[in-house]
């Protein structure tokens, strides 16, 4: 459950091995613990594909044990995918209903969600590879279009932000916003994380959302 797999975005990967540790783990724990060990390995850029064999490795549980808790690793990709969903619109939700009397009042927050979600990218490198999709390519491909769905919806947050200034071809600057931010992803995960996605941020929503710095 992404309510219990972390209090805050930053945390997901910070204690799966306290965690893992444990020899009886309280009723649910063991459930997030799992979820903690994949974003935990997640955080390997050069891991090949995680297997169901290799989590319970890690976890000093058999395979079996996963399959108590998770239908299969598809499931586990899941909950994942629910953690960030939850985080990330529970943040956005946050950042489009504060008060703002400056001008350019949407643009801004537009600006703020992209910051928002290269920061929590960057706090969560593994958590950043599922939502590239790199993490997904050998998964099912259901788990891709619902990654693809959440982007779209980030897309349309963008949109109704700039929707608030009255901006002209909102649609449009709301879809180049979106294709910067998962570029910037994109890079970031495939430098091996070397690369930050915040690198020159400020100045680039600046430049593309023409707002004063």
């Amino acid at each position: 459950m992404p309510a219990q797999l972390s209090q805050t975005a930053t945390d997901v990967p910070s204690n799966a091995g306290a965690l893992a540790g444990r020899k009886r783990p309280k009723p649910g724990e063991r459930r997030v613990q799992i979820l903690q060990m994949l974003a935990s390995m997640l955080e390997q850029p050069a891991q090949e594909r995680i297997t169901t064999a290799a989590l319970a490795a890690r976890l000093d549980v058999s395979e079996a044990a996963l399959y108590r808790h998770f239908a299969s690793k598809a499931q586990m990709f899941e909950g994942l995918l629910e953690f960030i969903e939850q985080s990330v619109f529970t943040l956005i939700n946050h950042i489009v209903s504060r008060e703002d009397p400056e001008a350019s009042r949407g643009l801004r927050q537009a600006s703020a969600i992209v910051t928002m979600l290269v920061q929590f990218a960057e706090k969560n490198p593994g958590m950043a590879r599922v939502m590239v999709g790199d993490a997904l390519v050998f998964e099912s491909d259901r788990l891709q279009q619902r990654m693809n769905q959440f982007f779209d919806k980030v897309e349309a947050a963008l949109k109704q932000c700039m929707r608030e200034d009255a901006v002209p071809d909102a649609g449009v600057r709301a879809a180049v916003l979106n294709a910067f931010l998962v570029g910037r992803l994109q890079r970031y995960v495939r430098s091996g994380f070397r690369q930050r996605a915040s690198d020159q941020l400020d100045a680039s929503l600046a430049l593309i959302l023409r707002i004063q710095a």
